[in-house]
């Protein structure tokens, strides 16, 4: 069995070449993030650019990831090699974008002051470091390191979301988002979202003609608002450091399987992100429990698992890559697919739904389960905006599923759907000619063979809505 579920790898320092992203994609990389929160916009544009000459170099749809910074909060930039924040000393944080030191760090959040109060925590980066308030000062705060550790560059510094008094997305990455807009990206990442408010704040068009608005849950807030938000967005990414210091962290991967449970009940992607092999970032290898968590979130239903600072400042990103490949292959093997269906068929019974969704999910469903039962060697989806492809793969069916689509938007934002191959079809879309078309088109690119009996999802002519209601057993 080939990999199903996707990989997205963060561009950055150590894999801007063109020479180490067609290796990364050949790695194994569906979807590369390009992180907002570094460099400029015009840098930025530049990778974006670059990105798409890869993609022509390798002949095959490739997304692309703009992830907006959002409200986050840095430090000052700490001096080369960095410091050392010794656990129980006293340190002075203050405002402003000043350097930083051992002394005195700086944090760019002007409302520092107001906002935090004796006892509040501070967590910088991932959680290497943490600090407490001990007491305000006239101009900054003094703060009691309860864990220590080393800090360098520019650390995001997490303030808990519920004293944060800055909009979701901000001014800054509404900028961000025309331009990447204009450069016709296919995903947006939002970052601190807190409610489906901050979603449709983003006000770019419905995907496929807009890019796909990805909600990053990592507040307090956002667990609480889960439903309205899974609702507005177009897939969510589990993004674990941030909600690692907003939530108690044995909560935390409760909290992963519950949000992608939920996204995958009603056909969104779900991403897994954060420290997913965070030792290869210097080590050739990963930890034995970097494996296994990669593994379970496989087996927790990720659409896809995510590669950060392993790729972007890692020795070594083509290995990082090729190693999550690997060890998400072995697990796509032991995943329960029957016992996956079963539980979604169960979670979609409960849903409220548009009577074009219920058609969509019945036929998904049957189609589902027409593969399963006839040992069809392939699911052909025939879409426009992949809703038809996302509803299927939901269902996690053994049999491979072939995404076709006119728009080439729409095929590379597939490329976050899990177990989808997207695949180009010709011409405007005309479905009365387009299941044949696509039938000879997988036959032709060794897709499926002469004598294989592939299931075929699409719409028909004759309904009225929008939807999936055609469903057929073919004979190559």
């Amino acid at each position: 069995m080939s990999r199903r579920t996707k990989i997205i790898a963060t561009m950055g320092p150590a894999s801007e070449s063109e020479a180490v992203l067609k290796d990364m994609v050949e790695a194994g990389v569906d979807v590369v993030r390009i992180n907002l929160s570094h460099g400029s916009l015009d840098e930025a544009i530049d990778r974006y650019r670059r990105l798409r000459r890869v993609e022509a170099s390798v002949g095959r749809p490739l997304g692309i990831l703009a992830d907006l910074p959002g409200p986050k909060v840095r430090a000052g930039t700490f001096p080369d090699g960095g410091v050392h924040l010794a656990t129980e000393s006293l340190v002075v944080m203050a405002p402003g974008d000043e350097p930083s030191t051992a002394e005195r760090v700086h944090v760019d959040y002007a409302g520092l002051l107001q906002d935090m109060h004796g006892g509040d925590r501070m967590v910088f980066g991932d959680g290497g470091v943490v600090v407490e308030v001990v007491d305000a000062m006239a101009d900054s705060l003094r703060v009691r390191v309860l864990h220590g550790g080393r800090l360098q560059g520019r650390p995001g510094v997490h303030i808990p979301s519920e004293r944060l008094r800055v909009p979701t997305p901000t001014p800054h990455d509404l900028h961000l988002l025309d331009a990447f807009v204009t450069e016709g990206v296919d995903m947006v990442a939002v970052s601190f979202v807190r409610s489906a408010h901050d979603i449709r704040r983003v006000g770019t068009e419905p995907y496929p003609a807009g890019p796909l608005v990805i909600a990053k849950v990592e507040t307090r807030a956002a667990v609480e608002n889960l439903d309205g938000i899974i609702e507005a967005a177009g897939a969510v990414m589990v993004a674990r450091g941030d909600l690692g210091a907003e939530m108690p962290m044995e909560e935390l991967p409760h909290l992963q399987k519950r949000i992608i449970h939920q996204c995958i009940a009603v056909g969104k992607p779900a991403i897994t992100a954060t420290q997913m092999l965070e030792s290869m970032v210097s080590a050739p290898t990963p930890t034995r429990a970097e494996t296994s968590d990669i593994a379970n979130a496989v087996f927790d239903g990720s659409s896809a698992v995510m590669l950060s600072g392993e790729t972007a400042i890692g020795h070594d990103p083509i290995l990082a890559v090729a190693t999550m490949a690997r060890i998400a292959e072995r697990a796509d093997e032991e995943f329960d697919y029957d016992l996956w269906a079963a539980k979604v068929s169960r979670l979609n019974a409960a849903q409220r739904v548009s009577p074009d969704d219920v058609v969509t999910n019945s036929m998904t469903n049957a189609a589902w389960r027409a593969a399963s039962e006839s040992g069809a060697t392939s699911i052909i989806c025939i879409t426009r905006t992949g809703f038809t492809v996302r509803s299927i793969a939901r269902y996690r069916p053994r049999s491979p599923i072939l995404g076709f689509s006119t728009d080439p938007r729409t095929l590379r934002q597939l490329t976050l759907s899990w177990g989808a191959t997207p695949v180009a079809l010709p011409g405007p879309f005309d479905i009365n000619h387009q299941v044949s078309q696509a039938i000879e088109i997988a036959r032709t690119e060794g897709h499926v063979r002469t004598g294989d009996l592939v299931a075929v999802l699409s719409g028909s002519p004759d309904y009225k809505g929008v939807a999936t209601d055609s469903l057929r057993l073919v004979q190559i």
